[in-house]
């Protein structure tokens, strides 16, 4: 027989008893399904173990969008500088199946548990959700890959060793998972704001899915996997925005949740409890029984933090309070550090330390700022949207803020942006979406009249609505760095915008400008040798050798050149994969 490979189902059959749920100590062949699931109560112990087993974990929430064209950071991976094939491409094991046949094996018995029909399509509800998340997570990898709706027995090898299917294919079967989990998991009291899978979380999700789908078609004319025209034989593009929409809607409409103006954008982020009235879904941590996370320790680190900063040319996308286009101010390339955050989206100091930014420091409110450790400039934007304000969470695991995974402003962005790229956005649809999110933001609503010319250069002049460009906008400052930016470059076909130069502040070489808020403090580069101003902090360049200033005197960091080419949009099947079973085919451009 055949090494098992695609999957394993011995190494991947994993519960009995609730101890050893999900942890590989037991495998199914020792106890039969009806033996375990007999109630409700055994239906919602599995559904447990795949909600603790498969939840995003805080690294990939806080820092998933770390390869984002609006992200400076160290360390780049070898993916993009060219030099990666499918001899170093993982992700095809029998581990990373493995959740595919814990998932399939409980909707295949779950229906030998004595409930009731209504109880039984919410479990089956819950287990489509899962295998809906976790080939979504394969197609954005791979593009094609083999479907599987029934676990797979270890000595079955015509299973085990088939084509991939078509990505259409599979996508039209990850909406059905979706469209079923959507209509029949439970929205009762009991089912929300506890971290249980539900109706409007699968909603959410159907929402996030769909409008990826129908985007990545219209700006893709062809499938990565193969390089050849869709079919459409398992839908359109327009058919998985309408399903966007509906989905959209059905949680908008239900006035579950609102963006509410008495949370501040930074609290819910920081918060360790989560904002329910706008939060579906987030990883909930607990001072009590001891269960925290390292985010704000990573961002504090100049190595496993990679100095994540901000790029100039994104910051430059936030408006001002008035509404107004800060890229329309005279003389606005030229703004010292300080003034440049003068009067803007409140989200912008919220996201990247500006001036005024408190923090304690061993237990006293001080003023902080990138400037005072230069090891974390690279741009000037230190990011600081996940970090605690405190240095008492840094060099230390004991985070314990709740880290949103699905959000009301995702919902009505995700709508806006479907309804723009179907044509069927207004007043109407403004005032419902990105409305709410700019004026919690203190930023005027106003309509825009015009498409912003910045913003149409930004994305390459592939985008000229008014419209898109403003929910484009809107989507990029609301969600920063949460883990969803990569997938938007990947489904807008604009994946080169990686391989950008990283800009960022303004600073001529021996220009002192102030960086505090009160203007007392100031920065200066210089080429080789430090001044002694006491209140001045200097930048040597010839002590950071992967720093440089531009023609325009702006800040660039490059450690290594990003690379970018279309094969990129999806990963090489794994050449391990490959030696096992030829049949799967490699995908367009890297044969």
């Amino acid at each position: 027989m055949k090494k098992i490979f695609v999957i394993s189902a011995i190494a991947a059959a994993t519960f009995v008893s609730c101890d050893k749920f999900l942890n590989g100590d037991e495998v199914p062949n020792k106890i039969t399904a009806g033996e375990y699931f007999s109630n409700e109560s055994s239906l919602k112990t599995y559904a447990n173990g795949l909600l603790n087993s498969y939840t995003p974990s805080a690294a990939t929430l806080t820092y998933g969008d770390q390869y984002a064209e609006n992200i400076v950071k160290v360390n780049v991976n070898n993916f993009y500088i060219g030099n990666w094939d499918a001899n170093q491409q993982g992700g095809w094991g029998a581990d990373d199946w493995k959740m595919l046949y814990n998932v399939n094996y409980f909707l295949k018995h779950l229906g030998e548990a004595s409930v009731s029909d209504e109880v039984r399509r919410h479990y089956e509800g819950v287990g489509r959700f899962w295998r809906a998340w976790f080939y979504y997570g394969k197609v954005r990898t791979f593009g094609a890959v083999p479907w599987y709706d029934e676990p797979i027995d270890a000595e079955d090898e015509a299973a085990l060793y088939k084509k991939r299917d078509n990505r259409e294919y599979v996508m039209s079967k990850v909406l059905e998972d979706l469209n079923y989990a959507a209509d029949n998991c439970f929205t009762s009291a009991a089912y929300v704001n506890n971290g249980q899978i539900n109706g409007y979380i699968a909603n959410a999700f159907k929402a996030r899915v769909c409008l990826y789908e129908g985007t990545y078609r219209k700006y893709h004319t062809v499938d990565p996997s193969t390089g050849v025209a869709w079919t459409n034989a398992y839908g359109t593009s327009a058919d998985f925005l309408d399903a966007c929409i509906d989905a959209a809607e059905a949680v908008m409409e239900s006035n579950r949740y609102s963006i509410k103006k008495t949370n501040s954008y930074s609290n819910v982020f920081l918060s360790s409890s989560i904002l329910y009235d706008e939060v579906l879904w987030a990883r909930e941590y607990s001072t009590g029984l001891n269960i925290y996370h390292n985010t704000t320790s990573v961002f504090n680190s100049s190595s496993s933090g990679a100095c994540w900063n901000m790029t100039r040319a994104f910051m430059n996308t936030y408006l001002h309070t008035d509404g107004t286009r800060h890229t329309d101010v005279a003389g606005y390339k030229t703004l010292s550090f300080r003034d440049e955050f003068a009067d803007r989206d409140k989200r912008l100091s919220q996201t990247v330390m500006g001036p005024g930014y408190i923090k304690k420091q061993d237990g006293v409110n001080v003023e902080y700022s990138v400037f005072i450790n230069n090891s974390f400039l690279k741009s000037g934007y230190w990011i600081c949207k996940w970090m605690l304000p405190s240095n008492a969470y840094e060099g230390n695991t004991t985070c314990p803020n709740a880290l949103p995974i699905l959000r009301y402003a995702e919902v009505l962005l995700n709508y806006a942006e479907a309804k723009a790229e179907k044509g069927e956005f207004g007043s109407a649809e403004w005032a419902k979406t990105i409305a709410p999110l700019r004026d919690r933001a203190g930023v005027a609503t106003t309509e825009p009249a015009t498409a912003d010319p910045y913003l149409i250069a930004y994305f390459d002049n592939t985008v000229t609505d008014k419209w898109l460009l403003e929910i484009r906008r809107e989507r990029g400052i609301e969600l920063y760095m949460e883990n969803l930016r990569y997938e938007d470059l990947m489904r807008w076909k604009l994946g080169h915008l990686i391989a950008r130069r990283w800009d960022g502040m303004y600073c001529p070489l021996g220009t002192k400008q102030p960086y505090n808020a009160a203007g007392d403090k100031f920065v200066c580069f210089v080429q080789s040798t430090a001044g002694t101003d006491a209140n001045t902090t200097y930048f040597v360049m010839d002590r950071n050798p992967y720093h440089s200033i531009n023609a325009e005197g702006c800040l660039e960091f490059e450690q290594v050149a990003r690379v970018w080419d279309d094969r990129m949009y999806v990963r090489p099947v794994p050449e391990t994969a490959l030696a096992v079973n030829p049949d799967l085919g490699q995908n367009n451009g890297w044969e």
